[in-house]
């Protein structure tokens, strides 16, 4: 009897947060905020997608290798990263709110895991080799254009790089922050 006296009273102190319905409202439209981003991202992601798929077809990129090695360098880890962003929104609907809260808890602190290591591991790798693929267009670029427009791409691609650079940073910084509080 003793046993079940101990289990009884570790029950009754054990810390369970329950959230209030406003904190279950503020995760629920966190996550509704985090699902629009990730949709917003692979709405970006597809249409660089298509106007790579059609530069290649346009410039009849098939015909030389280091073109077409080039754009498969740019448009593969484009579309990895999208399978990705729509298998992690769909991890993100299936967490059921209706389970109880500790356990919620750690299906969000795992989704959390999940979204640093393909924001610290792929997207920068995603990134590099996008930068791969266009340097391995540039003797293309060379050839086919004027010196004054080839010397443009150069340098508004740095330039667009550092741009982007500096809003995935920000976005990612964001996102972690914004699953961070749901922890």
């Amino acid at each position: 009897m003793e046993l079940f006296e101990n289990l009884k009273n570790d029950w009754q102190n054990q810390s369970t947060q329950i959230p209030k319905n406003k904190g279950i409202k503020a995760i629920s439209n966190k996550i509704k905020a985090i699902k629009n981003k990730q949709r917003i991202t692979n709405i970006v992601l597809l249409a660089a997608i298509a106007v790579l798929i059609f530069f290649f077809f346009y410039v009849s990129a098939y015909t030389q290798s280091k073109a077409t090695w080039g754009l498969i360098l740019m448009i593969t880890p484009l579309l990895v990263r999208v399978i990705i962003e729509l298998l992690s929104i769909n991890k993100l609907n299936k967490l059921n709110k209706g389970i109880d809260f500790s356990s919620f808890k750690t299906k969000l602190e795992h989704y959390y895991k999940l979204r640093k290591q393909v924001h610290f591991v792929l997207t920068p790798i995603v990134f590099v080799l996008y930068i791969i693929g266009f340097i391995m267009l540039l003797p293309n670029f060379k050839e086919a254009l004027s010196k004054g427009f080839y010397n443009y791409i150069i340098v508004s691609s740095v330039v667009i790089l550092l741009i982007l650079s500096i809003f995935i940073i920000k976005e990612i910084k964001k996102e972690l922050l914004f699953l961070k509080e749901l922890k």
